[in-house]
């Protein structure tokens, strides 16, 4: 239905779905225009019906999914081709046509960059709150925000950014209470559901935020929630004329690889089998805790309660730090020699600049959290073999270092440039071993 695969088709354009190579067309399915048009990434595109018509689908089924998920009055979505970043900021652009005078965006503090660079790539100075620490957990500091409001004035705020998915021992932000806030004080709330759409919890706090006060939009990506590859973000809220209005905000036409990637992907799973999935990765975190807290206790650490996380679990390493300073880092470098991934090793009082912004305790969402610890998390996909191995390896390094070994000999700190060359040899080892299998 797309007007470059009709035979009769004489285009003269500077845009008429001319591919190079055969490869390339193959790849895309000779879906050559992508969708939308120049002014609105929604907008059917005359050209490429085909392609249009598959967005307008994938993004109907999408919003069936985030309803499914939890977040049952939300009334319109749609999939853009960029990662959660880049779709805050499209966010954040276009409530500046509504609130020209505001220039600060609150923002209760998660140490994740691009969150935080999207703020500052709108133009926008984020003004940083603070976490609380209510027994392991780190909070929304209500009255900080409050605080925040009265010393800003609320027009001069855009919004409040806050968080549900996060790394433990940060838990998901008070959203009903920051909804109510934003509904007395009339300034809009865009919510950061990066990977939340998986879990119940993270989508109930969104629809009861949005129950009691306000939420404007709420952004999750594509990639961490229906394991298509990353690129593309869905961009939902509760009003159809705000969401239009972002969607109208995109400059001209866009991919329709991520819409096309998670519309297979649905169609694939099924209602069903996406309600197996979000089923089985609740109980992969149920087992991961429960599995971790007894690895943790054999060697003097612990769990840390966060219950308020549904997703992330922390596990402390403050024996491991008091027993030699360079142990907590070089567990993360060893961790990634032996092909863990995703596992994050916070080691105390990091420094990080980012965008000119100075961060004590970066990784930790706070100044100086108690102890060191490690992150692991239970994410949609996750299997018992993936735990299984992921502890069985950790207990090893643990042991190895218990033992007093490898302090910087027999497997060095790694940089990230050193990563990158360490996994490169980890897929070179792979390779081999597929082509001798």
């Amino acid at each position: 239905m797309d007007s470059n695969n009709f035979l009769g088709n004489c285009g003269v354009g500077e845009r008429e779905g001319r591919v190079a190579s055969g490869l390339v067309a193959r790849r895309h399915y000779r879906l050559i225009h992508g969708i939308g048009r120049s002014g609105d990434i929604a907008a059917v595109q005359p050209k490429a019906a085909g392609s249009s018509l598959l967005n307008k689908l994938t993004n109907s089924i999408v919003l069936d999914i985030i309803r499914l998920a939890g977040v049952r009055t939300a009334s319109s979505c749609f999939v853009v081709p960029m990662a959660t970043g880049m779709s805050l900021t499209l966010c954040f652009l276009t409530l500046r046509h509504r609130r020209p005078k505001a220039k600060y965006i609150l923002w209760p503090r998660i140490d994740q960059k691009s969150c935080f660079k999207s703020m500052i790539t709108a133009g926008f100075e984020p003004v940083v709150i603070e976490n609380v620490l209510e027994g392991d957990e780190l909070r929304t500091d209500l009255v900080a925000v409050e605080t925040k409001i009265q010393d800003l004035g609320a027009d001069n705020i855009l919004c409040v950014h806050s968080t549900t998915s996060c790394f433990a021992p940060r838990v998901p932000d008070r959203l009903e209470e920051l909804a109510e806030i934003c509904t007395k004080h009339d300034i809009p709330h865009i919510v950061n559901n990066a990977y939340g759409v998986q879990s119940s919890k993270c989508m109930h706090l969104i629809q009861q935020g949005a129950r009691r006060g306000r939420i404007d939009a709420f952004v999750q990506s594509l990639d961490k929630n229906f394991m298509v590859p990353i690129g593309g973000a869905v961009i939902a809220g509760f009003s159809d004329a705000f969401v239009q209005e972002i969607s109208k905000m995109y400059p001209g036409g866009a991919s329709a690889s991520p819409s096309l990637d998670v519309l297979i992907t649905l169609l694939s799973l099924g209602t069903k089998g996406y309600q197996q999935l979000l089923k089985e990765r609740k109980e992969m975190f149920s087992y991961l805790s429960s599995e971790l807290k007894n690895l943790a206790e054999a060697y003097s650490e612990r769990l840390l309660e966060t219950p308020h996380n549904p997703i992330s679990l922390a596990m402390s390493l403050k024996k491991l730090d008091e027993q030699n300073s360079t142990a907590v880092t070089q567990l993360g470098s060893m961790l990634f020699t032996r092909q863990v991934s995703g596992a994050r090793v916070v080691p105390l009082g990091s420094l990080q600049t980012v965008s000119g912004y100075a961060f004590k305790g970066f990784m930790s969402h706070t100044d100086s959290y108690p102890c060191a610890y490690l992150n692991a998390a239970s994410a949609i996909g996750m299997s018992k073999q993936d735990v299984d191995v992921f502890l069985k390896r950790l207990d090893k390094c643990l042991k190895t270092l218990a033992k007093g070994k490898n302090h910087g000999k027999d497997t060095p700190i790694l940089n990230e440039e050193e990563m990158v060359s360490e996994m490169g040899k980890c897929s070179t080892n792979a390779a081999e071993g597929n082509a001798k299998s």
